[in-house]
């Protein structure tokens, strides 16, 4: 059954349908400063968070539910947080149609789906080809973070990192199950009260490393991607 669209009025929504081609997303801002992306902003918990202790940093929070949006949108308003814009969009499609080179000083995905069934392992957001593409859009010593609470997902992502050339793990191990100062989400709050680890993985772009715009892997288009969603 097919949710009501909420209607969202929010001056912190970006209604994706109504930007020119190649919109520079930093000038979705009131103030000129670096960018942030969090892919799957939920109802808005981490973000919130984030953007209250980083004022001086631009975030632009993402997630292809309507409801979710509509719910971090408000909660923003409510905070009075300037620093934070919404879309609804999957994140592929965005910087497929907005993303330039070096344009983010940091990536946060926070808890994606798993599809934990075997069949759909292959429809998982980070894989191989999705963090090649990443060093193209994060800046010189950028930061990535992956969080999840699901172990394969966590160990297939820590056993890509090597894999690639770019990046620089933050970490003393893999993944870690604690991350001072992050965040936690209404979501990673009730794993953990219930006694669930859940799995935290810093890297960074290394400073030196360039991936010619020739060498960034073709966008795949996600499962769930559409321009226009529904529900």
């Amino acid at each position: 059954m097919t949710q009501r669209k909420i209607q969202i009025l929010s001056p912190t929504f970006i209604d994706s349908v109504t930007l020119p081609a190649n919109q520079d997303l930093n000038q979705l801002f009131p103030a000129a400063q670096p960018l942030a992306l969090e892919i799957g902003c939920g109802i808005g918990d981490f973000i919130i968070q984030r953007a209250a202790q980083q004022p001086t940093t631009n975030f632009l929070a993402i997630d292809i539910y309507n409801k979710g949006c509509y719910k971090t949108c408000r909660r923003v308003d409510e905070s009075g947080l300037t620093n934070v814009r919404v879309m609804r969009m999957e994140a592929r499609y965005l910087l497929s149609h907005f993303g330039f080179a070096d344009m983010l000083t940091a990536i946060y995905i926070n808890c994606p789906d798993p599809w934990p069934k075997k069949r759909h392992l292959n429809r998982r957001l980070v894989n191989h080809t999705f963090l090649t593409q990443m060093l193209y859009y994060i800046k010189p010593s950028g930061d990535l973070y992956f969080i999840t609470d699901v172990e394969d997902y966590a160990q297939q992502v820590a056993e890509t990192f090597p894999t690639i050339d770019g990046y620089s793990n933050q970490l003393p191990s893999p993944y870690t199950l604690e991350l001072a100062g992050y965040p936690q989400s209404k979501y990673m709050r009730r794993f953990l009260g219930q006694g669930l680890p859940i799995h935290f993985q810093h890297q960074q772009r290394q400073a030196d490393f360039v991936l010619a715009t020739e060498n960034v892997p073709a966008i795949e288009m996600g499962f769930r991607n559409r321009h226009t969603l529904e529900g």
